[in-house]
């Protein structure tokens, strides 16, 4: 996909239309900095929003859990989804209570999710949400065995029709309430890492890729 993307109808923002970002450069950095999405589908006329744990390779989005979760048995028949991922930014602090506000990165994708059949491609897939969370671990533990691989079930996301919305900066405050006299201003949030705490039963010094670990992958600016 371009990196530009046309929005559709169902992606366009109408809320705050100037927060809406069409970039897929920025949309993959917010899906590679998140740890989670929330999936919402509909099973029967009813609706369920399920956060789960993703993988993104290329265009595509993988989301895994076991084979018998209601999510994943549901999904696989080709139930539609809406994948969401959320970066809270900071909190803004306005002089009126109205004008309060976040800054905040988020995503969402309206797709299709397709049950992953080749052995292959769902090793990957599983190599994919190893990788998104913890670089280099994949490599450093033991591979998932097939009855793990039996148990486990893979979907396929595609990232075609998607959009991202965006609000940075400080409060904007009616120009009345300039004045009043309460502070205002930005709280940063960030997810930071403590130090890495080792199992009672462990032998081996901290990995390289634990030490110092950052989720800020591929900051937006």
């Amino acid at each position: 996909m371009s990196s530009n993307s046309l929005p559709t109808p169902r992606t366009r923002v109408v809320r705050e239309p100037q927060r809406a970002v069409y970039d897929r450069d920025v949309v993959n950095r917010i899906l590679d900095e998140a740890f989670f999405c929330h999936v919402g589908f509909v099973v029967d006329g009813q609706p369920y929003v399920i956060p789960t744990s993703y993988g993104r390779d290329g265009d595509v989005l993988y989301i895994h859990g076991s084979a018998a979760s209601r999510m994943l048995r549901n999904l696989d028949r080709g139930v539609p989804v809406c994948i969401t991922v959320t970066l809270l930014d900071g909190l803004v602090l306005a002089r009126s209570v109205f004008n309060h506000s976040m800054n905040y990165r988020s995503v969402v994708i309206l797709a299709t999710a397709t049950l992953v059949d080749d052995p292959a491609e769902k090793v990957a897939a599983l190599r994919a949400l190893s990788e998104h969370i913890l670089p280099g671990r994949w490599a450093d533990s033991r591979q998932p065995n097939e009855k793990e691989l039996k148990a486990t079930s893979v979907l396929r996301i595609p990232i075609t029709e998607c959009s991202a919305k965006v609000r940075v900066g400080p409060p904007v405050d009616d120009e009345e309430d300039i004045s009043f006299p309460t502070w205002a201003g930005v709280i940063p949030l960030t997810t930071a890492a403590d130090a890495a705490i080792a199992d009672d039963g462990c032998q081996r010094e901290l990995p390289g890729y634990l030490q110092n670990y950052s989720r800020r992958k591929n900051p937006s600016g």
